[in-house]
């Protein structure tokens, strides 16, 4: 969403102004432009609203106070931040909006190499099959990235150095996580019946 320059027409500053309109007037900036973003708005992209030496965290914490009580909330994501519809809507959302399709549609061993790409990015296609003990399809790994759940990570630094994949700031935000350090550790997915090698899974 950043742009590459500042727009020279935007008081920043709005020095004629009280503190307390100031303050504000910069919360509701900052509400405009994570309204009209798609996707979760860094901190530097944040700050080109508001004056110098802004606060944007204590700004966000006072946004996030004053959306109390209504229907969407201040989500995190990394070190940037969206706004989102509380989960209690969803189904109001789902009954009388054209959302269109947002299920993400996914099967079980989808998620099975979703999770393994996850918890072992950056990861190669070679580096999958040592997991699984197969070949993951190119189709399989098309339709992850059609979701925009992974991306292109750095090449693997071996021979002939193959691209690896590595999950995305929409995986973050499809599984409402806030990084991947929220993603549950080895110990509780095998307390779960799980495994972050999803060796069972085939």
């Amino acid at each position: 969403m950043a742009k590459d320059h500042t727009d020279e027409t935007l008081d920043r500053e709005l020095e004629d102004l009280p503190a307390d309109l100031r303050w504000r007037e910069w919360m509701r900036r900052i509400e405009a432009v994570l309204f009209a973003s798609a996707s979760p708005v860094p901190r530097d992209d944040l700050a080109r609203v508001v004056g110098r030496g802004a606060s944007i965290e204590l700004l966000i914490q006072d946004l996030t106070a004053d959306l109390e009580g209504r229907s969407f909330e201040m989500a995190q994501v990394a070190d940037a931040w969206m706004l989102r519809t509380r989960s209690a809507y969803a189904p109001a959302i789902r009954v009388a909006a054209d959302v269109g399709e947002q299920d993400l549609d996914l099967r079980e061993y989808d998620v099975a190499v979703l999770a393994a790409i996850a918890y072992h990015q950056p990861i190669t296609r070679d580096g999958l099959k040592d997991i699984f003990g197969k070949e993951i399809s190119r189709d399989l790994i098309g339709r992850l990235h059609a979701r925009r759940l992974i991306g292109t990570g750095p090449r693997s630094p071996r021979r002939g150095a193959p691209y690896t994949y590595v999950t995305t700031e929409q995986f973050l935000v499809a599984f409402d996580l806030d990084t991947l350090q929220d993603l549950l550790d080895r110990e509780q997915l095998e307390d779960a019946g799980l495994s972050a090698d999803t060796d069972a899974v085939g």
